[in-house]
């Protein structure tokens, strides 16, 4: 189903940031204008960039879909539809002052199975979860005002927390230099305004002029479908190159840094990330290339000690056969398609989080940093 609702761009107020007068992409927000009571909607990135289609969730069977078959995907805003999507399950179900509490750990337990490697959507259901607990037993009347306003904290939050990575990263672009990123780690994947794609730009708006190299990655295709697209809007000089070009132009020397975003940082720094990013911090390592991760701090798992230990989501055979819906390998013949990989914290100059650069990438630094700070 589609709907016009709230544009997903839309100017930011003056006195917010520098970029004001940037339209700022949104890939998902409540529509409070939608019946009964307020609705999901998102940007279908399945259909970019070729189409520009929104779609409305109303029900935990919806958003489920929509982050399991990646129409919503990067993993903060994966969160932040998931801490939405408690709402709408709740509200689509017989929902009373009896049962209200009971629902909710069912419907988060149900929105937990639709991806694994993501830790935003296992942070945002916990945190919803714990403010469910907060409202011990109150009228769902009031428990529901309660999660929607922390639904929509962690948006914000989010969305504040993009902000301060550019800020924190900036530095990092020369002018005139040259990026290469996989993968897209832009506003696309959270709430607005990106994680790898904020340092570019930040340093944009600070008036510096570089180009990126965007790397197709494949199987489906996220850098040219999204990342060249969300570059190109924004005008910053961007050149697409296939996946196994990239150490033709570290070695030709186009390239001065690597920055990519993660889906779940471990504690001591390993960084799960697209498929084919691992290969790309090697070849940075190869040819004296810092390799940067830009993640929120709620992108890191405490609870894991190494990248041993991250579930990686295995994909179906045909996003390799096929390519566009057309078949491009013989039907029979077996795939292994990991959607992850795990860059090592050997191979990582530095993580960009919102609270400054991580360097050197130890257990020990990230903890000064995002715990005991």
């Amino acid at each position: 189903m589609t709907s016009r609702g709230q544009p997903p761009f839309f100017s930011m107020p003056e006195t917010s940031f520098k970029s004001a007068d940037r339209a700022v992409i949104r890939p998902l927000w409540w529509n409070d204008t939608l019946e009964p009571r307020g609705a999901l909607e998102m940007i279908d990135q399945t259909r970019l960039p070729g189409e520009l289609v929104h779609i409305v969730c109303r029900d935990s069977r919806d958003v489920w879909h929509a982050i399991k078959t990646l129409q919503v995907r990067g993993a903060p805003a994966i969160g932040v539809a998931a801490a939405y999507g408690v709402i709408v399950g709740l509200d689509a179900e017989q929902t009373n002052d009896e049962n209200w509490r009971r629902q909710l750990d069912s419907t988060a337990d149900y929105l937990a199975t639709s991806r694994p490697t993501a830790v935003n959507l296992f942070w945002a259901l916990d945190r919803m979860r714990r403010r469910a607990d907060a409202l011990g037993s109150s009228p769902w009347i009031h428990a529901r005002a309660a999660l929607l306003a922390e639904a929509h904290a962690i948006r914000d939050e989010d969305a504040a927390m993009c902000r301060a990575i550019g800020a924190a990263g900036r530095h990092l672009i020369p002018d005139g230099g040259g990026v290469l990123t996989h993968c897209n780690a832009g506003a696309l994947a959270t709430s607005e305004y990106g994680t790898a794609l904020a340092v570019m730009y930040r340093a944009q708006e600070d008036g510096r002029r570089f180009r990126v190299f965007v790397d197709e990655t494949r199987p489906l295709l996220q850098g040219s479908r999204l990342t060249a697209w969300e570059l190109i809007r924004a005008g910053i000089d961007t050149t697409l190159i296939c996946d196994n070009s990239a150490a033709v132009v570290m070695r030709e020397k186009k390239v001065d840094l690597v920055i990519v975003g993660a889906d779940r940082v471990a504690a001591n720094g390993d960084a799960a990330n697209k498929i084919g990013t691992y290969g790309v911090a090697v070849l940075a390592k190869a040819h004296g290339i810092p390799f940067y991760v830009a993640a929120p701090s709620s992108t890191f798992d405490f609870t894991i000690p190494d990248g041993t230990q991250i579930p990686i989501e295995y994909r179906e055979p045909n996003e390799i056969r096929c390519l566009a819906g057309v078949s491009v390998a013989p039907p029979e013949v077996d795939c292994f398609s990991p959607a992850f990989d795990v860059t090592p914290a050997s191979l990582i100059s530095g993580i960009v989080t919102e609270h400054g650069v991580i360097a050197p990438v130890t257990s020990h630094q990230i903890s000064a940093l995002l715990l005991d700070s």
